[in-house]
């Protein structure tokens, strides 16, 4: 194979809030984060092995709206995109380093009957879409 791919899909559940960013121009980006959890068992000692992992996601324009307004702590989400690295200097001149997932597509899998702890906030309506990217459809149909 020739070419190259950097693919990332993750189901897992929010960490926190989405937090927006807003841009002069009208664009805007929202970042979260997710855990993803593996169990497994250890077969040498027969212990019950639990990991978690987290993945900071960033998400743009629309799709970054949608999230914000449906998505909270602890709901679970499937989403789709890749992998980019992120380097700037600190306040203290240190170079730092993030590794992002920037998504392309995304699917509630919480429903609004999930949340034992409804905050009052606004919930996710029956009519909403499952799949959501933050791409245009180039189907001609």
């Amino acid at each position: 194979m020739s070419g190259s791919l950097n693919k990332v899909m993750l189901i897992g559940n929010l960490g926190d809030e989405v937090k927006m960013h807003h841009f002069d121009g009208g664009g805007c980006i929202g970042r979260f984060p997710i855990a993803t959890n593996e169990n497994y068992t250890n077969k040498t000692t027969g212990e019950k092995v639990s990991t978690t992992e987290w993945h900071n996601l960033v998400v743009k324009n629309k799709a970054a709206e949608v999230c914000e307004k449906y998505l909270k702590k602890g709901d679970k989400v499937y989403v789709e995109g890749k992998i980019k690295t992120r380097k700037w200097q600190s306040e203290d001149g240190v170079q730092r380093y993030s590794t992002e997932i920037h998504v392309s597509e995304f699917n509630f899998l919480s429903t609004k009957n999930d949340s034992s702890t409804n905050t009052g906030q606004e919930n996710i309506p029956e009519n909403l879409p499952e799949n959501h990217s933050n791409e245009a459809d180039d189907l001609p149909f």
